[in-house]
């Protein structure tokens, strides 16, 4: 090889210079010309291939002169052999290190860059990445995501080239269906996504706002009043309809019913109507009516030792109050109503009633009429009642005292008021006084 080779190598080896060795050249074996002597060692045959260059055409010498050349050549490239090969494998060594490590680098390289299409949103976009799983991936790209978020695939499912990742970023919707209000969320970004997420029946149904319109992350509040069918009652005739109204007033109205006077509906007019539901109209007539009724008089009851006990005499007689009550009378459908009271007015205030009653013990007996049939007297007298009155109102009692000849006797109020052993006492006292003249009818019966 030549000198400009070997210079040309070791521009691409170590950087320490070439030593030459210090070895005798002069006494090294002579060679014939064109003879191949094998080094101790191998020399290095790597080159570039940009460095491949055509071997020169061979020069012939004078013979003489070219055989004291071609020992002390000889005798260099022995001593120069050895030297080169070690210097070359130790050059070379840590290049092949360098190219076997960036080879399999690459090798590695290559084999984890995967290319992943994410779709935020519906928003896709095309991306490599290292990420062994979704949820590295998600955590790379900053894409964070909560518990109504949708992943596809599963958070921590594995990934490969090729694979795509849908991330659907979940909204609340403030939901008021046929009148029941509730929260709910969807991954839909439209109404009409929403809806059909959320399985509403959209078709012939109310919307509050556009299907069209687009639902941002915060959300929106949404009114659907879905179709139904409600049957009306009216003079006689039914009326079935589909209708998305909100109240039951819209539905009579949908129907062709108009409302008049006192009329109303079975169920109130402004609740939310029901897939199925029969509604009446009620026609109604109707006038007010004035009625005076009376207020009953409380009874004040107190004691009165100077009356026998068993006697009541009313000090001070009650009297009713009077009120003035106005009525609704209606009739509904042809049939009268139970008349409904609005108003009472009080005219007059019931008067109290006060009665005494006697709390002295009965005396025992009258001396000399004891003995006498009263029980007899009695029933022809009155029938035995107490508080029996004659028709002309003037006698009363068991024994048809008058009211003067009782309160001479020591009776209070009216005899009839007075319990059944004071009237037999007082008549017992009067039979004392003037014998059975009292009673020219029923006397004879004292002695029977």
């Amino acid at each position: 090889m030549s000198n400009s080779q070997y210079q040309t190598f070791e521009a691409y080896g170590p950087s320490e210079p070439y030593a030459e060795p210090h070895t005798d050249l002069h006494g090294a074996e002579t060679l014939a010309y064109g003879v191949y002597a094998a080094p101790t060692s191998y020399d290095d045959t790597y080159r570039p291939a940009y460095e491949a260059q055509p071997a020169p055409a061979p020069v012939v010498p004078d013979p003489v002169a070219r055989a004291g050349v071609d020992r002390r050549a000889t005798r260099r490239r022995k001593a120069r052999g050895g030297e080169r090969s070690d210097g070359a494998m130790r050059r070379l060594l840590p290049q092949a290190l360098v190219v076997a490590f960036l080879a399999g680098g690459t090798t590695a390289f290559v084999a984890k860059d995967k290319a992943i299409e994410l779709s935020v949103d519906g928003k896709p976009r095309t991306l490599h990445t290292f990420a062994d799983d979704v949820t590295e991936l998600l955590a790379e790209e900053g894409v964070e995501v909560g518990a109504h978020d949708v992943v596809a695939p599963a958070p921590g499912e594995a990934l490969a080239s090729g694979d795509e990742v849908a991330v659907r970023y979940g909204r609340p919707v403030r939901l008021t269906l046929d009148g029941q209000r509730r929260e709910v969320w969807t991954t839909a970004d439209t109404v009409d996504g929403a809806l059909e997420q959320l399985r509403v029946r959209a078709e012939g149904a109310y919307v509050s706002t556009s299907r069209s319109r687009r639902i941002g992350r915060e959300g929106l509040a949404l009114d659907v009043r879905t179709e139904r069918s409600v049957t009306i009652m009216a003079d006689g005739r039914a009326r079935t309809i589909r209708t998305n109204a909100a109240t039951v007033r819209e539905v009579v109205e949908e129907a062709g019913i108009t409302l008049r006077g006192q009329d109303a509906t079975s169920v109130a007019p402004g609740s939310f109507p029901r897939d199925g539901q029969t509604v009446t109209v009620l026609r109604i007539t109707g006038t007010k009516e004035v009625r005076e009724e009376s207020i009953p008089f409380n009874e004040e009851r107190t004691e009165d030792p100077s009356l026998f006990r068993g006697t009541e005499l009313v000090e001070r007689a009650g009297q009713p109050g009077l009120r003035r009550v106005t009525y609704s009378l209606r009739t509904v459908n042809g049939v009268k109503q139970k008349p409904r009271r609005l108003r009472t007015e009080v005219v007059r205030e019931p008067r109290t009633q006060v009665v005494k009653v006697g709390t002295m013990p009965l005396p025992t007996s009258v001396q000399g009429a004891d003995d006498l049939n009263w029980q007899g007297l009695a029933t022809c007298e009155s029938g035995g009642r107490p508080g029996a009155v004659d028709p002309s109102g003037t006698y009363g009692g068991l024994y048809q005292f008058d009211t003067q000849t009782w309160q001479s006797l020591g009776g209070k109020g009216r005899p009839q008021d007075a319990s059944a052993a004071e009237q037999t006492f007082r008549a017992k006292k009067l039979y004392v006084r003037r014998g059975a003249s009292p009673w020219p009818h029923c006397g004879t019966r004292l002695h029977g």
